[in-house]
């Protein structure tokens, strides 16, 4: 028996020897999991400080690799994982930390080469050979510098008709690029500031006259991958629009050229909705010099029920905590995001797994937190200095995009005319405070002005805009804020002389001209107008709202022929205005083209239920047709 028992305890023990782990490798274990979720960044020619293809670059890394996932610095994912769940989120599972873990401990061997795999890296198309690929006419050379650079890059289109786009990509080259954002400049404003300086594009963060397309963010980062919209939610690319990208650019010991490449991917379905992008925030940002704790807040109640698609929080290099969260009307909280500590390296778009339903009277509050003191390392003031709101990486920023769509066309148009109110707010508060910090600030005053105009302030505005003119006559966008104020006040005649003033100073903006001739039209002179709305259109074909004004005015003198080639080209150039479609249809029906004009009117009601024009105009045709 006891012969047995030693028997048999053998038996186990030998079991139990031979069951023993193997050595982790490089190869085997630890490639797989570096390729999966690392090397997206960590490759040749990418953000990343050095690469992990191989085993000969992360064989003398591997202890801190190791560290690195073990306190979660690596891979970059700011938000908690106990909120809502995002699409792409990054993360490693345990066994893969104890894997890497195990790995280094155990001397770090490089295995069997026969079992390493393929890395995938980023130098092609991942969805494929691309509807369109575009790419800036000429590389920005990026000189040597110990500093971050900002540089905006303007992109020529020659898109021709309405496209609706389903997916982008980003391809960087070998240039440093941190991150990039991709907006739209529907008027090709963008192009007057094109190379001034002698390089392409033009320096800053928020260029003037671009925008994100209605309702989407395009942001790339290193790993991110394809852009890809939400599913039946392309988005729109207008005829005779231009893309312009910013880039943040890291420094770099020697010159490099910058040319990235964008690959659109078009689908002939156009969106069943339009997301709305509600822009939260505060521009009031004042930070003291050594402040640790400084906290910004926003509140905005929903007129309507929105299923949230996404958020996209910002801040510079003090932000430090964000928590986002939706309060119901009856007071329960819901958590929509929580980032403990920002970094502006790893900034993105979050995209939740499931819409979030909130209902009409719910309040979505965000609340960030950010640190000026000594003790933050990321803070690119030494001695900390006072901070205040501005687009600059050494000027702080805290804003939150909220991706939404509604339950209903009519419900989009009430929320984007609420929130607009709510943005002029942020942006009153925001002016006010920088023209407090500097008085003499023109460009401020300007700012101030242009946000009283927007919340109806029209008597405030027109204080602050002549004040602002005065600090500096050669500003073409103070005299143009001016003039429309003074229109606003029913002051046309003065209006005039400003808008003229304007074009003047600036005669290569379409805008101006079509803002000038608004002031001759209130001014009874309808020629003058017709001239400046000719202008406009000689210096932008494309120009929509010109199309549609100078279809109004061939209206009035009774061209109808004439009046509706223009309004038919407004209505295509501005698919997503109901006044386009509604003067359309009642110059159709004018003309006597009953069923075209229907036609109009209804894609009218259909953008905007409460368009006055369309639904009379509407109802008269039915009633005739019935008789």
């Amino acid at each position: 028996m006891k012969v047995r028992a030693l028997v048999i305890g053998s038996a186990v023990a030998l079991a139990h020897c031979s069951a023993a782990p193997q050595p982790r490798t490089f190869a085997k274990d630890v490639a797989p999991i570096l390729y999966e979720n690392c090397v997206s960044c960590h490759q040749p020619g990418h953000a990343a400080p050095f690469s992990l293809v191989t085993y000969r670059d992360a064989q003398p890394r591997a202890s801190k690799i190791a560290a690195a996932v073990e306190s979660h610095l690596m891979p970059p994912w700011l938000p908690d994982r106990s909120g809502p769940a995002i699409v792409g989120q990054r993360a490693l599972t345990d066994d893969q930390i104890a894997t890497i873990r195990a790995w280094a401990e155990s001397g770090a061997a490089e295995g069997d080469a026969r079992n390493l795999p393929a890395p995938r890296l980023s130098a092609s198309w991942q969805l494929g050979q691309p509807d369109l690929i575009v790419k800036p006419p000429r590389a920005y050379a990026l000189s040597p510098a110990g500093h971050d650079v900002y540089r905006n890059l303007v992109i020529p289109l020659t898109v021709t008709t309405t496209k609706y786009v389903r997916a982008l990509e980003f391809l960087p080259g070998d240039a440093p690029i941190h991150h990039a954002v991709i907006r739209v400049d529907a008027g090709r404003v963008s192009r007057a500031e094109d190379g001034l300086d002698g390089q392409p594009g033009f320096d800053g963060m928020a260029a003037n006259a671009v925008q994100d397309p209605d309702g989407h963010f395009l942001g790339w980062a290193p790993g991110r991958g394809p852009i890809v919209a939400p599913d039946h939610l392309p988005w729109v690319l207008n005829a005779g629009s231009d893309l312009v990208v910013e880039l943040h650019l890291m420094p770099q010991d020697h010159s490099m050229e910058v040319q990235p490449t964008i690959g659109l991917y078009f689908t002939d379905t156009p969106p069943s909705k339009t997301p709305v992008m509600m822009i939260m925030g505060s521009k009031a940002i004042d930070i003291p010099a050594g402040a640790s704790e400084y906290w910004i807040e926003d509140r905005y109640e929903l007129p309507v029920d929105v299923d949230v698609l996404s958020v996209y929080p910002h801040a510079h290099y003090l932000g430090r905590e964000m928590d986002v969260r939706a309060i119901d009307a009856a007071g329960a909280s819901q958590p929509l995001l929580h980032i403990r500590k920002w970094s502006f390296n790893w900034q993105q778009d979050y995209r939740f797994v499931n819409p979030i339903a909130l209902a009409s009277g719910t309040t979505i509050v965000m609340r960030y937190s950010y640190d000026n003191s000594a003790d933050n390392p990321r803070n690119p003031n030494h001695p900390p200095r006072r901070v205040l709101w501005g687009p600059q990486s050494h000027d702080e920023m805290g804003t939150l995009g909220v991706q939404v769509v509604t339950r209903s066309t009519g419900d989009a148009a009430r929320l984007a005319s609420s929130f607009s109110q709510h943005a002029a707010l942020i942006d009153a508060t925001g002016a006010e405070t920088l023209v407090k910090a500097d008085p003499d600030n023109a460009a401020y005053a300007s700012l101030l002005g242009a946000s009283y105009l927007r919340l109806g302030r029209v008597s405030d505005a027109i204080a602050v805009l002549t004040r602002a003119v005065r600090l500096d006559p050669r500003s073409s966008s103070s005299e143009n804020f001016l003039g429309g104020a003074l229109l606003a006040s029913g002051r046309p005649r003065d209006a005039v002389a400003h808008f003229r003033r304007a074009t003047e100073i600036n005669p290569r903006d379409a805008h101006l001209h079509f803002n000038y001739s608004k002031g001759l039209a209130a001014n009874r002179d309808g020629r003058a107008a017709f001239d400046e709305l000719s202008r406009a259109l000689s210096l932008d074909p494309d120009f929509g709202e010109a199309h549609q004004q100078i279809g109004v005015l061939l209206f009035s003198a009774n061209r109808i022929d004439d009046a509706i080639e223009h309004l038919q080209r407004a209505a295509t150039l501005l698919p997503r205005s109901a006044d386009a479609q509604a003067d359309l249809g009642g110059a159709l029906a004018e003309a006597g083209h009953r069923e075209a004009a229907m036609t109009a009117l209804r894609r009218a009601l259909a953008l905007d239920p409460a368009n006055q024009t369309a639904r009379e105009n509407l109802a008269l045709l039915e009633r005739q047709n019935r008789r």
